[in-house]
Protein backbone atom coordinates (compact mmCIF):
# COMPACT_ATOMS: atom_id res chain seq x y z
CA UNK A 1 0.00 0.00 0.00
CA UNK A 2 3.08 2.10 0.59
CA UNK A 3 3.91 2.34 -3.07
CA UNK A 4 0.06 3.04 -4.39
CA UNK A 5 0.23 6.94 -4.80
CA UNK A 6 3.65 6.78 -6.28
CA UNK A 7 2.88 3.86 -9.01
CA UNK A 8 -1.11 5.16 -10.06
CA UNK A 9 -1.13 9.32 -10.11
CA UNK A 10 -3.96 10.88 -8.31
CA UNK A 11 -4.73 13.91 -8.57
CA UNK A 12 -6.88 17.04 -6.93
CA UNK A 13 -9.20 18.68 -9.50
CA UNK A 14 -11.37 20.05 -7.73
CA UNK A 15 -11.89 22.46 -4.10
CA UNK A 16 -14.86 24.06 -2.71
CA UNK A 17 -15.34 25.80 0.82
CA UNK A 18 -18.17 27.34 2.83
CA UNK A 19 -16.74 29.35 4.96
CA UNK A 20 -16.39 28.87 8.60
CA UNK A 21 -18.83 30.18 10.96
CA UNK A 22 -19.78 30.56 14.92
CA UNK A 23 -22.45 27.99 15.59
CA UNK A 24 -25.43 29.17 14.00
CA UNK A 25 -29.17 28.29 12.65
CA UNK A 26 -27.93 27.75 9.27
CA UNK A 27 -28.09 23.87 8.50
CA UNK A 28 -25.61 21.18 7.29
CA UNK A 29 -27.23 20.61 3.92
CA UNK A 30 -26.46 24.05 3.56
CA UNK A 31 -23.27 24.39 4.05
CA UNK A 32 -21.85 21.27 2.82
CA UNK A 33 -23.42 21.47 -1.05
CA UNK A 34 -22.37 25.24 -1.12
CA UNK A 35 -18.63 23.43 -0.74
CA UNK A 36 -19.43 20.38 -3.30
CA UNK A 37 -21.30 22.71 -5.54
CA UNK A 38 -17.95 24.90 -5.61
CA UNK A 39 -15.45 21.86 -6.15
CA UNK A 40 -17.50 20.69 -9.31
CA UNK A 41 -17.38 24.54 -10.89
CA UNK A 42 -14.20 24.39 -10.07
CA UNK A 43 -13.47 21.07 -11.87
CA UNK A 44 -15.53 21.08 -14.34
CA UNK A 45 -18.03 18.49 -13.34
CA UNK A 46 -21.37 17.54 -13.15
CA UNK A 47 -22.70 16.06 -10.00
CA UNK A 48 -23.61 12.50 -11.92
CA UNK A 49 -19.50 12.70 -12.92
CA UNK A 50 -18.74 11.68 -9.40
CA UNK A 51 -18.58 7.95 -8.65
CA UNK A 52 -17.77 8.34 -4.99
CA UNK A 53 -18.16 10.58 -2.21
CA UNK A 54 -16.55 10.28 1.28
CA UNK A 55 -17.73 12.05 3.80
CA UNK A 56 -16.21 13.09 7.02
CA UNK A 57 -18.42 14.11 9.97
CA UNK A 58 -17.79 14.05 14.04
CA UNK A 59 -20.74 15.32 15.15
CA UNK A 60 -23.73 15.04 12.86
CA UNK A 61 -24.69 11.74 13.18
CA UNK A 62 -25.35 8.48 11.09
CA UNK A 63 -26.01 8.75 7.44
CA UNK A 64 -25.54 12.49 7.03
CA UNK A 65 -23.59 12.20 4.05
CA UNK A 66 -26.47 10.38 2.23
CA UNK A 67 -28.90 12.49 3.54
CA UNK A 68 -26.71 15.63 2.05
CA UNK A 69 -26.23 14.28 -1.31
CA UNK A 70 -29.59 12.98 -2.27
CA UNK A 71 -30.36 17.07 -2.76
CA UNK A 72 -27.99 16.99 -5.55
CA UNK A 73 -29.46 14.01 -7.11
CA UNK A 74 -29.46 10.02 -6.54
CA UNK A 75 -27.39 8.77 -8.87
CA UNK A 76 -26.47 5.53 -7.19
CA UNK A 77 -23.06 6.57 -6.15
CA UNK A 78 -21.36 5.00 -3.52
CA UNK A 79 -21.55 6.74 -0.47
CA UNK A 80 -19.03 6.65 3.06
CA UNK A 81 -19.35 8.30 6.06
CA UNK A 82 -16.61 8.13 8.28
CA UNK A 83 -15.44 9.93 11.92
CA UNK A 84 -12.20 10.31 13.21
CA UNK A 85 -12.47 13.30 15.60
CA UNK A 86 -10.49 15.99 14.36
CA UNK A 87 -9.24 13.81 11.51
CA UNK A 88 -12.50 13.21 10.71
CA UNK A 89 -12.08 15.25 6.97
CA UNK A 90 -8.54 13.97 6.29
CA UNK A 91 -9.45 10.47 6.75
CA UNK A 92 -12.00 10.62 3.93
CA UNK A 93 -9.34 12.86 1.98
CA UNK A 94 -7.16 9.54 2.36
CA UNK A 95 -10.07 6.97 1.93
CA UNK A 96 -11.35 8.89 -1.32
CA UNK A 97 -7.23 9.24 -2.54
CA UNK A 98 -6.91 5.00 -2.20
CA UNK A 99 -10.25 4.57 -4.12
CA UNK A 100 -8.67 6.55 -7.21
CA UNK A 101 -5.32 5.03 -6.67
CA UNK A 102 -6.74 1.22 -6.34
CA UNK A 103 -8.57 1.66 -9.55
CA UNK A 104 -11.67 1.06 -8.10
CA UNK A 105 -13.03 4.89 -9.06
CA UNK A 106 -11.55 7.30 -11.46
CA UNK A 107 -13.47 10.54 -9.63
CA UNK A 108 -14.21 10.52 -6.12
CA UNK A 109 -15.97 13.32 -3.83
CA UNK A 110 -14.13 13.88 -0.39
CA UNK A 111 -15.99 16.66 1.66
CA UNK A 112 -15.84 17.21 5.23
CA UNK A 113 -19.70 19.19 6.87
CA UNK A 114 -19.81 19.91 10.87
CA UNK A 115 -22.12 22.45 12.88
CA UNK A 116 -21.01 22.41 16.55
CA UNK A 117 -22.06 19.12 18.28
CA UNK A 118 -22.69 18.70 22.58
CA UNK A 119 -19.14 17.52 22.34
CA UNK A 120 -19.44 14.45 24.06
CA UNK A 121 -16.43 11.88 23.48
CA UNK A 122 -15.87 7.97 23.78
CA UNK A 123 -13.23 8.96 26.20
CA UNK A 124 -16.04 10.19 28.47
CA UNK A 125 -17.93 7.28 28.17
CA UNK A 126 -15.01 4.08 28.47
CA UNK A 127 -16.82 3.26 32.20
CA UNK A 128 -13.17 4.10 33.98
CA UNK A 129 -12.69 6.26 36.60
CA UNK A 130 -10.62 9.60 35.20
CA UNK A 131 -7.41 10.89 37.31
CA UNK A 132 -8.82 13.80 37.56
CA UNK A 133 -11.92 15.92 36.28
CA UNK A 134 -9.66 17.48 33.42
CA UNK A 135 -8.13 14.11 32.61
CA UNK A 136 -9.61 14.21 29.68
CA UNK A 137 -9.75 17.81 28.16
CA UNK A 138 -7.51 18.65 25.61
CA UNK A 139 -6.48 22.20 26.67
CA UNK A 140 -6.00 20.79 30.00
CA UNK A 141 -3.13 18.75 28.52
CA UNK A 142 -1.57 21.38 26.05
CA UNK A 143 -1.43 23.64 28.49
CA UNK A 144 0.62 21.58 30.55
CA UNK A 145 2.49 20.61 26.99
CA UNK A 146 3.40 24.31 26.92
CA UNK A 147 5.04 24.83 29.99
CA UNK A 148 7.03 21.71 29.86
CA UNK A 149 8.50 23.70 26.58
CA UNK A 150 8.67 26.85 28.35
CA UNK A 151 10.88 25.20 31.03
CA UNK A 152 12.93 22.91 28.73
CA UNK A 153 13.33 25.06 25.72
CA UNK A 154 13.20 28.45 27.15
CA UNK A 155 9.78 29.83 25.45
CA UNK A 156 8.35 32.46 26.58
CA UNK A 157 4.40 33.58 27.16
CA UNK A 158 4.94 35.67 23.96
CA UNK A 159 6.72 32.86 22.02
CA UNK A 160 3.17 31.29 22.18
CA UNK A 161 1.59 34.29 21.68
CA UNK A 162 3.16 35.06 18.12
CA UNK A 163 1.69 32.17 16.64
CA UNK A 164 -1.70 33.53 17.34
CA UNK A 165 -0.78 37.06 15.78
CA UNK A 166 0.82 35.42 12.94
CA UNK A 167 -2.06 32.91 12.60
CA UNK A 168 -4.99 35.69 12.83
CA UNK A 169 -3.20 38.43 10.54
CA UNK A 170 -3.34 35.03 7.75
CA UNK A 171 -6.86 34.68 8.44
CA UNK A 172 -7.89 38.10 7.95
CA UNK A 173 -6.63 37.44 4.54
CA UNK A 174 -8.93 34.35 3.88
CA UNK A 175 -12.21 34.76 2.86
CA UNK A 176 -13.17 31.45 4.48
CA UNK A 177 -11.67 32.01 7.67
CA UNK A 178 -14.00 32.28 10.63
CA UNK A 179 -11.77 35.44 12.40
CA UNK A 180 -10.96 37.94 9.46
CA UNK A 181 -9.04 40.38 11.83
CA UNK A 182 -5.64 41.20 12.39
CA UNK A 183 -4.46 40.78 15.68
CA UNK A 184 -1.34 42.17 17.68
CA UNK A 185 0.80 40.51 20.93
CA UNK A 186 -0.73 43.32 23.44
CA UNK A 187 -4.58 41.85 22.19
CA UNK A 188 -3.64 38.22 22.24
CA UNK A 189 -1.98 38.25 25.57
CA UNK A 190 -4.71 40.14 26.98
CA UNK A 191 -7.57 38.05 25.86
CA UNK A 192 -8.93 35.92 29.07
CA UNK A 193 -6.22 33.07 30.56
CA UNK A 194 -8.35 29.58 30.23
CA UNK A 195 -5.46 27.22 30.92
CA UNK A 196 -1.65 28.04 31.90
CA UNK A 197 -0.56 30.65 29.96
CA UNK A 198 -2.91 29.88 27.08
CA UNK A 199 -5.27 32.38 26.41
CA UNK A 200 -8.72 32.74 24.38
CA UNK A 201 -7.02 34.07 20.77
CA UNK A 202 -4.45 31.46 21.35
CA UNK A 203 -6.79 28.78 21.47
CA UNK A 204 -8.93 27.33 18.47
CA UNK A 205 -12.89 28.28 17.81
CA UNK A 206 -15.21 25.77 17.46
CA UNK A 207 -18.17 26.30 14.87
CA UNK A 208 -19.70 24.77 11.67
CA UNK A 209 -18.64 24.90 7.80
CA UNK A 210 -17.74 22.38 5.06
CA UNK A 211 -15.29 21.90 2.48
CA UNK A 212 -15.43 19.42 -0.75
CA UNK A 213 -12.10 18.41 -3.02
CA UNK A 214 -12.35 16.20 -5.75
CA UNK A 215 -10.05 14.08 -7.09
CA UNK A 216 -9.41 11.80 -10.15
CA UNK A 217 -7.51 9.20 -11.56
CA UNK A 218 -4.62 10.17 -14.48
CA UNK A 219 -7.33 8.53 -17.08
CA UNK A 220 -10.25 10.78 -16.40
CA UNK A 221 -7.57 13.97 -16.14
CA UNK A 222 -6.91 12.93 -19.88
CA UNK A 223 -10.36 12.28 -20.50
CA UNK A 224 -11.50 15.76 -19.41
CA UNK A 225 -9.29 17.47 -20.60
CA UNK A 226 -7.99 19.59 -17.42
CA UNK A 227 -4.88 21.71 -17.69
CA UNK A 228 -1.88 20.38 -16.38
CA UNK A 229 -1.54 23.48 -14.43
CA UNK A 230 -4.11 23.58 -12.57
CA UNK A 231 -3.34 19.74 -11.29
CA UNK A 232 -1.78 18.74 -7.96
CA UNK A 233 -0.79 15.36 -7.12
CA UNK A 234 -1.31 13.32 -3.94
CA UNK A 235 2.14 12.17 -3.33
CA UNK A 236 1.45 10.08 -0.59
CA UNK A 237 -0.82 9.43 2.65
CA UNK A 238 -0.17 8.46 6.04
CA UNK A 239 -2.30 7.40 9.11
CA UNK A 240 -0.82 6.45 12.22
CA UNK A 241 -1.94 6.36 16.24
CA UNK A 242 -0.23 7.18 19.02
CA UNK A 243 2.48 4.51 20.58
CA UNK A 244 4.07 4.47 24.38
CA UNK A 245 7.76 4.75 23.88
CA UNK A 246 10.05 4.41 27.41
CA UNK A 247 13.16 5.29 27.67
CA UNK A 248 15.65 2.99 29.33
CA UNK A 249 14.40 4.50 32.85
CA UNK A 250 10.63 3.65 32.08
CA UNK A 251 10.17 7.03 31.43
CA UNK A 252 9.08 9.07 28.16
CA UNK A 253 11.84 11.48 26.71
CA UNK A 254 8.80 13.08 24.52
CA UNK A 255 5.12 13.37 24.76
CA UNK A 256 3.43 10.32 22.69
CA UNK A 257 1.40 13.13 20.96
CA UNK A 258 4.33 14.59 19.29
CA UNK A 259 5.85 11.22 18.55
CA UNK A 260 2.98 10.68 16.85
CA UNK A 261 3.26 13.98 14.64
CA UNK A 262 6.84 13.05 13.75
CA UNK A 263 6.54 9.60 12.66
CA UNK A 264 3.49 10.23 10.25
CA UNK A 265 4.80 13.29 8.85
CA UNK A 266 7.90 11.56 8.67
CA UNK A 267 6.55 8.98 6.99
CA UNK A 268 4.33 10.56 4.16
CA UNK A 269 7.60 12.90 3.22
CA UNK A 270 9.50 9.47 2.80
CA UNK A 271 6.85 7.80 0.90
CA UNK A 272 6.72 10.99 -1.17
CA UNK A 273 10.50 11.21 -1.80
CA UNK A 274 11.02 14.45 -0.21
CA UNK A 275 12.82 16.07 2.84
CA UNK A 276 11.55 18.38 5.26
CA UNK A 277 13.77 21.09 3.53
CA UNK A 278 11.52 20.54 0.68
CA UNK A 279 8.22 21.54 2.21
CA UNK A 280 6.91 24.77 1.06
CA UNK A 281 3.35 24.86 2.61
CA UNK A 282 1.66 23.05 6.03
CA UNK A 283 -1.23 23.09 7.33
CA UNK A 284 -1.10 21.59 10.67
CA UNK A 285 -3.09 21.27 13.79
CA UNK A 286 -2.95 24.18 15.92
CA UNK A 287 -5.68 23.78 18.24
CA UNK A 288 -3.83 25.95 20.70
CA UNK A 289 -0.79 27.87 19.82
CA UNK A 290 1.97 26.01 21.41
CA UNK A 291 1.23 22.88 19.12
CA UNK A 292 2.32 25.10 16.06
CA UNK A 293 5.83 25.74 17.49
CA UNK A 294 6.10 21.94 18.70
CA UNK A 295 5.20 20.20 15.63
CA UNK A 296 7.25 22.44 13.40
CA UNK A 297 10.01 20.77 14.80
CA UNK A 298 8.43 17.78 14.90
CA UNK A 299 7.76 17.25 11.37
CA UNK A 300 11.93 18.97 11.00
CA UNK A 301 11.82 22.27 9.33
CA UNK A 302 13.24 23.30 12.19
CA UNK A 303 15.36 21.82 15.25
CA UNK A 304 13.68 20.70 18.73
CA UNK A 305 13.32 23.93 20.40
CA UNK A 306 13.87 25.82 17.62
CA UNK A 307 9.99 26.77 16.54
CA UNK A 308 9.98 30.16 18.60
CA UNK A 309 13.22 31.20 16.47
CA UNK A 310 11.74 29.60 13.01
CA UNK A 311 8.67 31.81 13.23
CA UNK A 312 10.73 35.15 15.27
CA UNK A 313 12.81 34.91 12.01
CA UNK A 314 9.63 34.82 9.91
CA UNK A 315 10.47 31.49 8.23
CA UNK A 316 7.06 30.06 8.98
CA UNK A 317 5.50 33.33 7.19
CA UNK A 318 4.14 33.51 4.10
CA UNK A 319 7.10 34.56 2.18
CA UNK A 320 9.39 33.03 4.17
CA UNK A 321 11.25 29.29 4.09
CA UNK A 322 7.70 27.37 4.88
CA UNK A 323 4.52 29.23 5.85
CA UNK A 324 2.98 27.33 7.94
CA UNK A 325 -0.88 27.44 8.21
CA UNK A 326 -1.07 30.55 5.74
CA UNK A 327 -5.38 29.61 6.00
CA UNK A 328 -4.64 31.01 9.27
CA UNK A 329 -5.16 27.50 10.87
CA UNK A 330 -7.44 26.08 13.28
CA UNK A 331 -6.67 29.44 15.70
CA UNK A 332 -8.01 31.75 13.09
CA UNK A 333 -9.17 29.72 10.09
CA UNK A 334 -11.44 28.11 12.46
CA UNK A 335 -11.79 23.93 13.29
CA UNK A 336 -15.50 23.01 12.36
CA UNK A 337 -13.86 19.17 12.98
CA UNK A 338 -15.61 16.95 9.95
CA UNK A 339 -14.22 19.91 7.14
CA UNK A 340 -11.03 20.61 8.89
CA UNK A 341 -8.83 18.31 7.01
CA UNK A 342 -10.46 18.81 3.56
CA UNK A 343 -9.68 22.60 4.20
CA UNK A 344 -6.37 21.80 4.76
CA UNK A 345 -6.16 20.50 1.58
CA UNK A 346 -8.18 23.02 -0.46
CA UNK A 347 -5.53 25.69 1.09
CA UNK A 348 -2.42 23.96 0.21
CA UNK A 349 -4.39 23.37 -3.80
CA UNK A 350 -5.20 27.33 -3.57
CA UNK A 351 -1.74 27.86 -2.70
CA UNK A 352 0.05 25.62 -5.37
CA UNK A 353 -2.28 26.74 -8.19
CA UNK A 354 -1.10 30.44 -7.38
CA UNK A 355 -4.47 31.43 -6.29
CA UNK A 356 -4.88 32.32 -3.08
CA UNK A 357 -5.67 36.13 -3.79
CA UNK A 358 -3.87 38.55 -1.03
CA UNK A 359 -1.79 35.74 0.89
CA UNK A 360 -0.08 33.85 -2.13
CA UNK A 361 3.06 31.93 -0.75
CA UNK A 362 5.52 33.00 -3.85
CA UNK A 363 7.01 29.61 -5.66
CA UNK A 364 4.26 27.37 -4.06
CA UNK A 365 4.89 23.41 -5.21
CA UNK A 366 4.85 21.28 -2.14
CA UNK A 367 2.84 20.90 0.65
CA UNK A 368 2.18 18.84 3.44
CA UNK A 369 -1.45 18.41 5.24
CA UNK A 370 -1.18 17.21 8.61
CA UNK A 371 -4.06 16.71 11.20
CA UNK A 372 -4.20 15.32 14.66
CA UNK A 373 -7.42 13.85 16.27
CA UNK A 374 -8.38 12.91 19.58
CA UNK A 375 -8.16 9.13 20.65
CA UNK A 376 -5.10 10.11 19.54
CA UNK A 377 -4.43 9.60 15.97
CA UNK A 378 -2.38 11.71 13.19
CA UNK A 379 -3.32 11.90 9.24
CA UNK A 380 -0.91 13.11 6.81
CA UNK A 381 -1.29 13.66 3.03
CA UNK A 382 1.91 15.41 0.90
CA UNK A 383 1.01 17.39 -2.03
CA UNK A 384 3.01 18.54 -5.05
CA UNK A 385 2.59 21.06 -8.30
CA UNK A 386 1.90 17.71 -11.12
Amino acid sequence: MNDILKNQPVYVIGIGMHRYLFPGDTPYVTLGLQAIREALKDAGLQWPQIESAVVGTAALGMATGRVMLRHLGSTGLEVEQVENASASGSTAFRLAALQVASGEHDIVLATGVDKFGDGRRAALKDGLETLSPTANIPLVKFALMARRWMRDYGLSVEDLAQVAVKNHCNAALNPYAQFQKPRTLEQVLASTKVAGDLTTLQCTPRGDGAAAVILASESAVKKLGIPRERLVRVLSSVSTSEELRLDDDGLTSMPAMVEMVRKSAHLAMQQADIEPTDLDLIELHDAFSVEELIYSEAIGVCDTGDGAKYLADGHSAIGGKCAINASGGLIAMGHPLGPTGVGQVAEIVRQIRGEADGRQHPNARTGLAHMVGLGSVAVAHVLQRA
